[in-house]
């Protein structure tokens, strides 16, 4: 699955985002227990792609939830 880039959650619904963001929170656990067993990772940045592709879906929710 690709990293979502910020036009991309800008455009989608509160709905979707909350759906991306659960899929990708999953992608995360798995990464984290790839690297936990020892295993080397296929891509070491992946999981720092993940973590701002979560931080810019949740910053975007908080977004609209305020206005």
């Amino acid at each position: 699955m690709a990293v979502i880039r910020r036009r991309a959650v800008h455009e989608l619904d509160e709905g979707e985002l909350v759906k991306r963001l659960a899929e990708i929170r999953l992608e995360l656990a798995k990464e984290r227990a790839h690297s936990a067993i020892g295993a080397a990772p296929k891509n070491p940045g992946r999981v720092r792609e993940l973590r701002r592709a979560i931080a810019r879906i949740l910053t975007e929710i908080t977004k609209r939830r305020t206005k």
